[in-house]
């Protein structure tokens, strides 16, 4: 079977496409929102195994995904969950969000930024820290905070491929080269 970053990546864009369309019903976010959800549904085994089951109709099973969803989403999700069950490749669902949201932060001029620290942050500190990383990477970010205990201080961020380490076990690290060099 093809990778499923390869499989995934013309329906990520068939959905971009639609939902940049003169006629999207809904705008980027909340598809994006909507194919998270239903990525996340995808993910469980139970509802995987389910999908390979002859004798369940991709109609069927489309309808149950839609019912546990808090509120119908809109037709472009709706016609691609279709497509994707009727061709049965619910597997893809999760690459598609996730090849989805490349494209919209693509054309948002946005990233997402992971930042590592190694104790938690308070919502307030991320906020204060937030305008300084987007001067320094040029574009607009979305915070992802994770706690990382190995850094001992400081923060670690990661946006893309584009690393700012600031953490204190970096510092230790850097002096260890520069002794033994």
């Amino acid at each position: 079977m093809a990778e499923l970053a390869t499989v995934a990546r013309p329906y990520a864009q068939a959905i971009f496409q639609a939902a940049q369309g003169p006629t999207a019903a809904a705008p980027l976010d909340q598809v994006a929102a909507e194919l998270d959800a239903l990525a996340l549904l995808a993910r469980d085994p139970q509802l995987r195994s389910l999908s390979g089951d002859p004798q369940l109709p991709a109609e069927r099973l489309g309808a149950l995904l839609l019912s546990a969803l808090p509120q119908p989403p809109c037709a472009a999700v709706h016609n691609l969950l279709q497509v994707l069950l009727e061709n049965h490749r619910l597997a893809a669902l999760p690459a598609v969000a996730a090849q989805f949201h490349q494209l919209k932060d693509a054309a948002q001029q946005c990233s997402e930024a992971v930042i590592s620290s190694a104790y938690p942050l308070e919502q307030a500190q991320v906020d204060a820290l937030l305008p300084s990383l987007e001067r320094k990477f040029g574009r607009k970010l979305y915070p992802r905070v994770v706690v990382d205990a190995n850094l001992i201080g400081g923060v670690r961020v990661a946006v893309g491929d584009e690393v700012l380490d600031t953490s204190v076990r970096a510092r230790l690290e850097s002096m260890r080269t520069a002794l033994t060099a």
